[in-house]
This record gives structure tokens, C-alpha cells and sequence, in this order.
């Protein structure tokens, strides 16, 4: 079977493909009789035709159809003996451990502090529209974690492309677009993302894995030197041969329970910011020159970093999480606490584009030498309620424009948003610590000359966004993958400090189940 790349120009019908394809083989058109296209990304570099780079496997006559090779990882073996594993968490990280684990036999129960995703949805409405906050059910927590209504974004830069593909492969498995195998940026889309859950928690349940909803760990259960179990706050207890810790960046109880039982934890680097919003359309103008509007092309997305100079050094300020058609939401997790996410629908149609605007952040910027490995925790509280507090309550956002944040004015009347429940005017620059804003500040006349017309009037920032990445390292050894302190503890994914997305989280989540099954 021959591969070849190919280059599908935006004004071709994909019908065209097998003569692209055929010429630029230099084979006999008549001579193909199959084509599978493998990879899928757009080409929209400047100066260049837009279309679409292919690789596409070419099945030519009188060649023998080769044999599917199974995509992903080969299924675990059956483990011996009955062993009891409890995962908390239910996001990424918990439920693909939970699938290989089930895959092998093992008993597991996944507790979740939040909702499945039907009666979460209730719980984010309210918050949409009235501005009430469930501290145990919103965008953070809940059945598929902060990515489940946070865009369904699949890209990673993982490099174990096995791991990548067994992950797809389930998501495919389980109602995903099987796009999500070839495209070059994999999206599910908030929309779709709830029903693919539902049909995994209902295959895992089928494999025996038990659930608690709406309870949440208070404290680990400790004997003979290792974790034995959980205790939860409605009193009951789970006894455990071992224990995956996969909580999210925002359970910040939990991260406080740690430290209480002495389990060993270490401040890391995260970033801080705002929201930043445009008009899809300016983005696409910018980004497709005149094929902006085009039918066959997808909302325009980007990707911006910078290194300022910021006292003795510099500091890296970067877009992040960036929502083509997409929406600005609440991810408050904390009463009287506001920060903002983003997303968007598998059709990306919003009439808006938004991306976190972040700075990197140091553990000594937030003083942890002397405030501890839980420093980062307050570091980011104290943004939260500033914010929230400008916004006047209710978990309303102040927008600030950009304009007014490189001048360092206060903004009278914000532009229209996609956030809800709605946006204020007000500073979002004195919200943010200073070296934050200050380096956003030079950061942004150099991405107004990537993107023309980023630092211009149409943009504005909204609330704070300081949820990238969990501020704190939950340590585990990089062989047994167990805490060094706390041996039968799993510290996984994205909360612990091990990965930074859907997939990379998902993947951690695999390969803590393998260290299970082989200690």
C-alpha cells in the first residue's frame, strides 16, 4: 500500500481526491482502487494557497489489501486475585484508568463530588442565568471533569502515539465523530462530549465499575504504612488496595487534605490572566485574507506567545485554550470567587473568539519558600475575589477593553459578550498582580502584529482566568508511579500535576493503571 502527502486545494471537491492523488503518484488513475485518508489539516499559512494537506494510503490493483493493524494498546492482561482499586475523579484521568483497569478484571469504584452530566447541566444554568454557584457541581466538578463542557479539545503534544490512538479509539468507541482519528486538531465539542460520557459510564458499569455521585473524599484511611481507603463526607467508607488520586487542577480540598496527612507536595509554575474576546470574524479575516467567510473553511483559531522582559529576566505570555466560535463561562468553584474558562459547540458558531491571555507564574512569585506548597492555591484565590468582587456579585465579569488595558484606564461601557451572567466595566488590569499585567501589556502590541487588530478596539478582556494548570505537584515516583510518601496512592492527571489536557490527562490515567496492575 502506498502513502503519499497531497495537498487538496479550498475551491476542490474532496470527489477530486483519487485524481490529486493519482497525479501526484504519477500513476494511472484506473490503477487506484481504494483510498483512505489518514491525517487531515488545514493550511492557511500567509502567502500560500488555503486548503488542505492529506496523507493518504493508496490501495493500487493487483496489490494484496493489507491487514488493518489495530489501532491503540493491546487490551491488559486479566489480573489475578481480587483486588479493590478507588478512583476519585471522573475526568479524563479517572475514567480511562477506571476502563483499564475494569479491562483487567480489577473492582472498581469511581466517586465523583459532583453530578452525572444530565443534573449538572441544571446546576450550570443556574449559574448561566442567575448567577448561583453549586460549589459541587459547576464547570470544574462533575462527570467528565472541566473538560466536559470546556470544548472537548483532543490535540495533545504526546508523542506515544499508541497511547493517543487507544484514546481515540474509545472515544470513537463510545459515539465520537471518527474524524476525531484523522484531523490534525481533534474537537468534540461541548455538545457532543455529555452523550459520549453517558455511553462510557454505562459500558464501565456494564465492566462492573461501581460509582458514587455527589460525595466527596474528606480524608484517606491509612494502615500498615499505605493507603487502605477513603472516607466520605456522607459518612461512608471505601476500603481500597489502592487508591488513584485523579482530581482535577481545582480540588482544592483535596489538595488541602494531602497536605494535612503529611503526603508529600510541591508548588509548580502555572499562569495567570484574563479572557480575551474579538469578533470571530475579524480573527478569520485575519487568519483566511480573502477566503475569510468561505462555507468549506472552520472558524479561525490561533496560537500567540511572547517573552517579555519582566524585572531581571523575562517571562513567557502565551494564548491558551483558544475557543473559535466559542463562549466565555463561569468556572467558579468558590462562593464570592470568580475566574472564566472558555468553549465551544462542535459547529463553532459563536459569533465571538476567545482565548485565555496568561503569564507564567513562579512559585517565587507567589512565595512558596515561605507560604508552603499551597501557596499557589491562595495566590490564585485572592485574583478570584478581587474579580468577583468588581464584578458587583452574582458572578457577573468585568470586561475591561484592550484599548482601555494598555492605557490603564477603566472601561465606562464594555463591549457586547458572550459571557454570562453578563459583564461589567471596570479594570481588569488592577485585578491582576502587577508584573501580570504589566507583561500582558507588552505582550500585546506584539500580538496586534501577528493578528492585526488583536490590540485594537474590537478586543477586550474579561474577568481573570487562573485555573491553567493545578498550582501544586502531587508527587509520585517516576517508576511505581505512587506518592513516596503514601505508597498505594496514584496521584494522576491534570490535578496532580502530570498532564494538561483531555488526552494527556486520559493517557496518564492508562498508565496508571498499568502501574497497578504490575506492582
Amino acid at each position: 500500500m502506498l502513502a503519499i502527502e497531497v495537498f487538496l486545494a479550498l475551491e476542490e471537491d474532496e470527489a477530486a481526491l483519487p485524481e490529486v492523488v493519482a497525479r501526484a503518484a504519477a500513476i494511472p488513475r484506473a490503477e487506484i482502487l481504494s483510498l483512505r485518508v489518514a491525517r487531515r489539516s488545514l493550511d492557511a499559512r500567509k502567502g500560500h494557497p488555503i486548503g488542505w494537506r492529506l496523507r493518504v494510503e493508496v490501495l493500487r490493483a493487483g496489490e494484496p489489501a493489507s491487514r488493518e493493524v489495530p489501532l491503540g494498546l493491546p487490551p491488559p492482561e486479566r489480573a489475578p486475585g481480587s483486588r479493590r482499586v478507588v478512583v476519585i475523579g471522573s475526568g479524563p484521568a479517572g475514567t480511562f484508568a477506571a476502563w483499564r483497569l475494569a479491562q483487567a478484571g480489577i473492582a472498581v469504584t469511581v466517586v465523583e463530588r459532583g453530578k452525572p452530566v444530565q443534573p449538572r447541566r441544571h446546576d450550570l444554568a443556574a449559574l448561566v442565568q442567575r448567577g448561583a454557584l453549586d460549589p459541587d457541581s459547576n464547570y470544574c466538578f462533575g462527570e467528565g471533569g472541566a473538560g466536559t463542557f470546556s470544548d472537548g479539545k483532543l490535540y495533545t503534544r504526546v508523542k506515544d502515539r499508541r497511547a493517543v490512538d487507544e484514546v481515540l479509539r474509545v472515544l470513537v468507541e463510545h459515539g465520537a465523530d471518527r474524524a476525531i482519528a484523522v484531523e490534525s486538531r481533534p474537537h468534540i465539542g461541548s455538545n457532543r462530549l455529555p452523550k459520549i460520557l453517558i455511553a462510557l459510564r454505562e459500558a464501565l458499569i456494564a465492566r462492573g465499575v461501581a460509582y458514587v455521585w455527589s460525595d466527596e473524599v474528606i480524608d484517606l484511611a491509612v494502615g500498615g504504612g499505605r493507603v487502605c481507603g477513603v472516607r466520605l463526607r456522607s459518612g461512608a467508607e471505601l476500603s481500597a488496595d489502592a487508591v488513584v488520586l485523579a482530581v482535577g487542577h481545582s480540588a482544592r480540598p483535596v489538595y488541602e487534605l494531602l497536605h494535612r496527612r503529611g503526603v508529600a507536595l510541591v508548588a509548580k509554575s502555572f499562569a495567570v490572566g484574563a479572557r480575551v474576546e474579538h469578533p470571530q470574524p475579524l480573527i478569520d479575516r485575519q487568519q483566511y485574507g480573502r477566503a475569510a467567510g468561505h462555507p468549506k473553511l472552520p472558524a479561525a483559531f490561533y496560537e500567540l506567545t511572547a517573552q517579555v522582559p519582566s524585572g531581571s529576566g523575562e517571562r513567557g505570555v502565551y494564548s491558551f485554550c483558544m475557543c473559535p466560535g466559542g463562549w466565555i463561562v463561569a468556572a467558579a468553584t468558590e462562593p464570592e470567587a470568580l475566574c472564566t474558562n472558555g468553549m465551544s459547540l462542535s459547529r463553532r458558531d459563536s459569533p465571538f473568539a476567545d482565548a485565555a491571555l496568561v503569564v507564567t507564574v513562579e512559585p517565587r512569585d507567589f512565595g512558596a519558600d515561605a507560604g508552603g506548597p499551597l501557596a499557589g492555591l491562595e495566590f490564585q484565590r485572592a485574583i478570584e475575589r478581587r474579580a468577583f468582587a468588581a464584578g458587583g456579585g452574582g458572578f457577573v465579569a468585568p470586561g475591561q477593553r484592550i484599548t482601555d488595558f494598555l492605557a490603564g484606564r477603566a472601561t465606562d461601557a464594555p463591549l457586547a459578550s458572550s459571557y454570562r451572567p453578563g459583564v461589567v466595566g471596570g479594570r481588569v488590569d488592577d485585578l491582576l498582580p502587577p508584573f501580570v499585567a504589566e507583561a500582558l501589556r507588552k505582550a500585546l502590541p506584539r500580538f496586534g502584529r501577528t493578528v492585526a487588530g488583536f490590540a485594537g478596539e474590537s478586543g477586550q478582556v474579561v474577568g481573570v482566568e487562573t485555573r491553567t494548570s493545578s498550582p501544586v505537584r502531587v508527587v509520585r515516583d517516576d517508576r511505581s508511579l505512587q506518592s513516596p510518601s503514601l505508597p498505594g496512592l496514584y496521584p494522576a492527571g491534570e490535578g496532580a500535576g502530570y498532564a494538561g489536557g483531555i488526552v494527556s490527562a486520559a493517557i496518564d490515567g492508562l498508565r496508571i493503571a498499568d502501574a497497578i496492575l504490575g506492582a
